[in-house]
């Protein structure tokens, strides 16, 4: 910035000042605060924007406003409990929080191999139905923030069916913890799979309504073209994954390049684009929300009977439970075993209750492909019932370093899209 030029900081009571002082310099450039409360900066991300008249010529992101300590809480509880805490972190995407854990504790425990096949099934019937609400409220809020309603209005109309199968199958629309380090908590109720059938039945078609609401809408593709450019060696530099970095052209998707829990077995497209701009990665959202629903579709033609949580009594989370008349308790049959015919199981059972399992010492990172991206996990056990040390690399997190190269140069009105394309939850930011 050079003598005839002044930088003008906007806070919320000086305006005068700034009135009176930008007529008396040559030049004006204002640092203003977008956020935290401005809705769409998806409510506690704050925007530090340098802009001169409508231009940005600087952006910095500011976070930390929603951190909940989720990280170091898992120090101070067991490998089991810890699934209720991760669950809350990317909000939108319970379900890929929860594996992630677990596949990272299997991996310590060395009983990958041993998750049963209907277990893994339905781990990838949710992640995927999730994977289609995440979209859903990314293009929801996102059409909301550059002033469409009709979009808000369609996206929650639809992510309300994902979510009452949600609580269908685990009793809670979010933060369900139903997926457990070797398996699952519960098997499927009855009426599970009729309702999710019920869902790909409704389900293509009002997703289409929202594509044609806004694929060729002449001022959707106005603020969305060109807007927000990041190629390919930007995204790379930076660390970027998900629709952001496949919005490039580059098919990366570790469902792909390093499947898990049986993905390698699904047959479905990794969704590419090559515009690198926000309608690109709207084109991504819309279109793999279409593949995650081919993949629901083969999940239920693999449901098998069988059990849903390893054999190892002495790892396995008592899965056989049955809800009483007043919804809770165990199924009768399994509390005749524990308490009438098996001492050693009546003491694993005690102890996985009260002390959790003992988990062999060493690290892992495993890493699985979230709405929004890679979202990996660094675990380190010392070979107790509690973590050492349990990191996530959350996607929103990493891939907001990309505002200052999508924003700056831009106006201040492009600013929204660009955020909005990049779809931070900041529950995973700020974890």
């Amino acid at each position: 910035m050079n003598e005839s030029e002044q930088s003008l900081t906007v806070t919320g009571q000086d305006w005068d000042e700034v009135v009176a002082t930008s007529g008396t310099t040559g030049a004006e450039r204002i640092v203003v605060n977008m956020g935290p409360q401005h809705p769409s900066t998806h409510g506690v991300l704050r925007l530090i924007l340098e802009i001169e008249g409508e231009t940005v010529t600087e952006a910095r992101c500011g976070i930390g406003y929603l951190h909940t300590g989720i990280e170091k809480n898992l120090e101070y509880r067991n490998w089991i409990q810890g699934v209720t805490f991760v669950t809350r972190m990317d909000y939108l995407s319970p379900f890929f929080n929860e594996t992630a854990y677990c596949l990272g504790v299997e991996k310590l425990l060395d009983i990958t191999d041993q998750i049963p096949e209907r277990a893994n099934v339905i781990r990838v019937m949710l992640m995927e139905l999730n994977r289609i609400s995440s979209h859903l409220v990314a293009l929801a809020t996102g059409g909301m923030e550059l002033g469409a309603i009709t979009p808000m209005l369609f996206g929650f109309r639809e992510r309300e069916l994902i979510l009452d199968v949600f609580e269908t199958i685990t009793g809670l629309r979010m933060n369900h913890a139903y997926i457990r380090p070797g398996g699952l908590v519960r098997d499927l109720p009855p009426g599970a799979v009729e309702k999710v059938r019920e869902l790909l039945v409704i389900m293509p078609e009002r997703l289409r309504d929202i594509e044609l609401l806004l694929s060729d809408n002449a001022i959707w593709k106005a603020r969305t073209e060109g807007i927000g450019h990041l190629d390919l060696t930007g995204c790379m530099a930076l660390g970027i994954t998900g629709p952001v970095l496949r919005a490039t052209g580059l098919p990366h998707d570790l469902r792909r390049s390093a499947p898990y829990c049986g993905y390698e077995d699904y047959e479905f497209d990794v969704i590419t684009d090559t515009r690198s701009d926000c309608y690109g990665r709207y084109r991504i959202r819309v279109d793999e929300m279409a593949e995650s629903l081919k993949i629901v579709e083969q999940c239920l033609d693999r449901l098998r009977p069988g059990p849903v949580m390893v054999a190892d009594e002495k790892i396995a989370w008592p899965a056989d439970l049955a809800l009483g008349s007043d919804g809770l308790g165990n199924s009768p049959e399994h509390i005749r075993k524990i308490m009438g015919t098996s001492m050693e199981s009546l003491i694993h059972h005690f102890k996985l209750v009260t002390e959790g399992l003992r988990v062999p010492p060493g690290q892992v990172y495993i890493a699985v492909e979230s709405p929004r991206g890679e979202l990996g996990v660094h675990m380190v056990s010392d070979g107790g019932t509690r973590p050492f040390r349990v990191h996530y690399r959350d996607p929103s997190f990493t891939n907001l370093q990309a505002v200052a190269a999508m924003c700056e140069g831009g106006m201040v009105s492009d600013v929204i899209a660009s955020v909005a394309s990049i779809d931070p939850v900041m529950g995973g930011a700020d974890r």
